[in-house]
């Protein structure tokens, strides 16, 4: 096996005087690929922020292989002084480095380059904090929820882009099949400490679940044995005085094993607090159309949702999936068609910006309003430290001010507050957003029991295959269509993959990429992709090279005594004409087709 490139041993770290790391260990060997997992909380961000450097253990070693380049992507990216997003790339790269690579990544990623960071999107700053840590080719990348605020279309370039690379990656994230796509062991960090599986994220789970079966029959076993023991220290004929201390010692023992055990955190626990039934037809949509600036973002959108229908929407970041929703819940009126909602309808929506949330308020003031201790649900009151354990927060975090919360309890406490409203239609926008994988399963479970409708949109594929019973998905100019059953039902009938918007010219830089935006077109750009455009460069020196190359190794071999005099290097010699020739010919018919399409582009 090869050494290892990054290896943490024995980490040790404590917050607050809350031990969050006890005996924690990572190691990554070229090439490997490693998913890290775990509950909110349980120290994911902080171990990896330990192997990239950006935080100090307080006991444990971290060894970095010297010479091995490492690059970090953390959950919030730093810009820096950068003015253009261009410049925060470039800044990422060596000095022997391709500086094209900087250009290509931020145009496979749908960004121009020219955007002010300052003023970047949460998803368009994911893309070019992406482009920063991919663009030097590392030999480790450190990847924290890579996925968060992308759509689905840049979500499986990442995939399709990373699995073509060598570098060893080891991956935080909450998309399932994300995961299970690209790792292939599994670190588990729980209660402060790891173990890994050399498998990918796919088996994880059930063995997971055999470890923590197993952990529970031995407690029950302890158990037992404590009443054992118990039982003959009050009952049990007296023998030997040594033997008898030494058998108390070891009840006192086991006393404080089970004392001192922690076990596994609980499940959330979500419900939505039910309105009475919807009518059987909860809306019908008719011809909707709608424009923006002249951009067709609906047109001529039809459907009908029945009570129990769970709807899923999908498509790239800016191509209207905010506006098709609120055109289908009346918040938004149309420029033509008819729109027709059910009786009795108690809609509740779940927006996935968390920002109005005030920073500065507690936890508590946040769940009641400001108002005493109590959270209505629905038309119960319950204490509010009750509800919020529901959701896996502590009680002690009753006070606590939303400033200091992670994303994932952030998308907790916004579920929370959601779920609290009488509702028979539920609208979530990106509701998977931060959440864990444990919290994510609950959800489902919540939302397969729910008894009422609803409306979704997310780029959790996984989420929506275990979800949705219909996709709604564009195909440019403002055209929508509905596909019965879930993501992949959706991609077998259509074939193709959703596609992702157009990159952003620098004139539209600092607006929001939940404004609607021309749907990106399948046809060819009519330009040469940057990719393009050093290959056509490049590759006139590279065949002179391959030529030249070729030129020396055919010397050597018009040598009639050489098979003679060194079989072993007549054969070393032939292999690698061989190899040579191979690839002069892939570069001259790369090159050509390559001419071929600048010269029809300038035509054009």
């Amino acid at each position: 096996m090869a050494p290892p490139l990054i290896q943490l041993k024995e980490i040790a770290l404590t917050f607050g005087g809350t031990p969050l790391l006890t005996s924690a260990e990572l190691t990554v060997a070229p090439g490997e690929r490693v998913c890290l997992v775990g509950r909110n909380g349980s120290g994911k961000s902080t171990l990896l922020k330990i192997a990239a450097g950006a935080v100090e253990a307080d006991r444990g070693t971290r060894f970095i292989e010297p010479g091995a380049t490492v690059r970090y992507l953390a959950q919030e990216p730093d810009f820096g002084d950068a003015k253009t997003a261009l410049a925060y790339v470039e800044a990422g790269l060596g000095p022997t480095d391709d500086h094209y690579a900087a250009r290509y990544l931020l145009e496979q990623l749908g960004l121009s380059g020219d955007e002010d960071p300052a003023h970047l999107s949460g998803g368009e700053a994911r893309r070019a904090a992406l482009a920063h840590v991919l663009a030097p080719s590392p030999d480790i990348l450190l990847l924290d929820e890579p996925t968060n605020h992308l759509d689905l279309p840049t979500i499986e370039w990442l995939e399709r882009e990373l699995d073509s690379r060598n570098s060893a990656l080891v991956i935080i994230s909450h998309d399932r099949r994300f995961l299970s796509n690209l790792s292939r062991s599994t670190v588990w960090l729980d209660r402060g400490e790891t173990r890994r599986i050399e498998r990918g994220f796919a088996g994880f789970e059930a063995w997971r679940d055999e470890l923590l079966a197993e952990e529970e029959r031995n407690q029950h076993k302890l158990d037992r044995k404590i009443v054992m023991e118990e039982h003959w220290l009050r009952y049990g004929v007296s023998g030997r005085r040594k033997r008898n201390v030494k058998r108390l010692a070891n009840l006192q023992a086991l006393r404080e094993a089970r004392r001192t055990y922690k076990g596994v955190a609980g499940k959330a626990s979500l419900e939505a607090a039910a309105a009475d039934k919807s009518g059987a037809m909860v809306l019908e949509a008719r011809n909707l159309s709608i424009a923006f600036d002249g951009r067709p973002i609906v047109t001529d959108f039809s459907t009908r949702i029945q009570r129990g229908d769970r709807i899923g929407i999908v498509g790239p970041n800016g191509s209207g999936k905010t506006t098709l929703v609120s055109l289908l819940t009346g918040a938004l009126p149309p420029d033509s068609g008819a729109l027709r909602l059910g009786v009795n309808l108690e809609m509740v929506t779940l927006d996935q910006h968390r920002e109005s949330l005030d920073p500065e308020s507690t936890l508590a003031e946040a769940l009641t309003g400001g108002r005493g201790d109590t959270v209505m649900i629905g038309d119960k009151p319950k204490h509010v430290v009750s509800y919020m354990q529901d959701f896996l927060f502590a009680k002690e975090q009753m006070r606590t001010p939303l400033r200091v919360l992670s994303g994932g309890e952030r998308g907790r406490l916004m579920l929370a507050r959601a779920l609290a409203k009488p509702s028979n239609v539920l609208v979530l926008d990106e509701p998977t957003n931060d959440l864990d994988l444990e919290t994510l399963d609950v959800l489902e479970e919540m939302l397969g029991d729910y008894q009422g409708t609803v409306i979704l949109i997310s780029h959790d594929r996984d989420f929506l295959d275990r979800v949705v019973n219909a996709v709604i998905v564009p195909e440019g100019h403002g055209r929508w269509v509905e596909y019965a059953g879930g993501y992949s039902d959706m991609l077998t009938q259509r074939g193709a993959d959703v596609v992702r918007a157009a990159p952003k010219a620098s004139a539209a830089k600092g607006k929001s990429e939940d404004k609607p935006a021309a749907a990106a077109s399948p046809a060819r750009t009519q330009k040469l992709s940057f990719k393009d455009k050093h290959a056509l460069e490049t590759l006139p020196a590279i065949i002179e090279a391959l030529h030249a190359e070729i030129a020396a190794h055919q010397k050597l071999l018009d040598d009639p005594q050489l098979y003679a005099k060194d079989r072993k290097r007549f054969d070393t010699v032939s292999a690698a004409l061989v190899a040579a020739q191979t690839k002069l010919s892939e570069a001259e018919e790369r090159w050509l087709e390559l001419e071929m399409l600048r010269e029809e582009i300038e035509r054009s």
